[in-house]
């Protein structure tokens, strides 16, 4: 008899989640749409993740573990728990959320009665380390739009001192991911990658709070600032810009110059030529590219001017050692 493939996989990127595991994997179990595989991927935890996905494993056969040898780092590890789904539809779950019994429900519902949808999601409360809840999130985007354009202007537009990037955890079509390449390993990657599903289809948000994010003081993505950007002068009067910093996607970038916001203008104008679109819906999307570029200028600019601080540290310091050789020398 042939597989079968559930409706739905659920991705759990997981490092080091002992503390919440446990719950967020009972809130997925008790599912009203039970249609599903849970892949728990495991970034090499140190703690006793491992020892918590085996169990669930061993009483729900529709949990599947798997753990990484080395630590492939966050970015990868999500794109990771994409490449072993099965299902129809996607959903990412961090392994400290919750999800309502009817998420999954009322988001099946959405994706099979519309096919013009591409993710659906619900709204949110915000959760703190005993679940309680602290806050109700809300960041309204008209994703929804018939218009491409207007789709795809409102993602790359948003406020992201306000926008959380909930839409990430909605549940998507697989088919329209596999077409998109996987978030890259750069600041506000799944913003990116956001517009280039509202550029595939229209979002829905369900109007219920069926999803909870939970805020801690372990949060991956809640670390120091280890960019060299953040100790200038410049950073300190104009802001660093996006948090988590490059160099936390990619440690190898870590001591080099980096351009987060011209990145976005990079990577913003190749989701216009990666997802399938009519030329005259692409050139609109050129128009909704410009109005947020000429936005965009100041911190653009913020760019360059942190940018050439640090280069002009670097000569200093590099001239200082010179001087000091030399002195030495001399004295000697």
């Amino acid at each position: 008899m042939p597989k079968h493939h559930p409706k739905v996989s659920l991705g759990i990127p997981v490092y080091n989640g002992e503390n919440y595991l446990s719950a967020c994997l009972k809130s997925l179990l008790q599912q009203t749409f039970t249609d599903f595989e849970i892949i728990i991927v495991d970034n090499a935890s140190t703690d006793r993740t491992a020892e918590i996905c085996q169990e669930f494993a061993r009483q729900d056969d529709r949990i599947r573990y798997h753990r990484n040898p080395a630590n492939i780092g966050p970015i990868r590890n999500f794109d990771r728990a994409f490449q072993l789904a099965t299902g129809t539809y996607f959903k990412w779950c961090a392994h400290d959320d919750l999800c309502a019994p009817e998420f999954l429900e009322r988001c099946v519902e959405v994706l099979d009665a519309d096919p013009t949808v591409s993710l659906c999601y619900s709204k949110m409360k915000v959760i703190n380390e005993a679940g309680d809840i602290t806050e109700t999130y809300s960041y309204p985007l008209p994703l929804d739009h018939p218009k491409v354009e207007k789709r795809f202007q409102t993602a790359i537009c948003v406020d992201h001192r306000r926008h959380s990037a909930v839409e990430i955890f909605g549940l998507m079509r697989r088919a329209t991911m596999a077409e998109i390449p996987p978030q890259g390993l750069y600041a506000r990657g799944d913003s990116v990658y956001l517009a280039r599903v509202a550029l595939a289809g229209r979002f829905y948000e369900i109007n219920e709070y069926l999803f909870f994010n939970r805020d801690h003081g372990d949060r991956g993505s809640r670390v120091a600032d280890i960019s060299d950007r953040s100790r200038t002068k410049m950073a300190k009067v104009l802001g660093v810009g996006p948090l988590p910093p490059t160099e936390w996607f990619d440690p190898s970038r870590i001591g080099t110059f980096t351009f987060p916001e011209w990145n976005l203008v990079r990577e913003y104008w190749i989701s216009m030529t990666i997802v399938p679109l009519k030329k005259s819906d692409r050139l609109k999307c050129y128009k909704s590219y410009g109005v947020w570029l000429l936005g965009h200028i100041p911190k653009l600019s913020r760019d360059v001017l942190i940018a050439s601080e640090m280069m002009l540290q670097r000569v200093s310091f590099r001239s200082d050692n010179i001087s000091t050789i030399r002195t030495r020398s001399v004295v000697k």
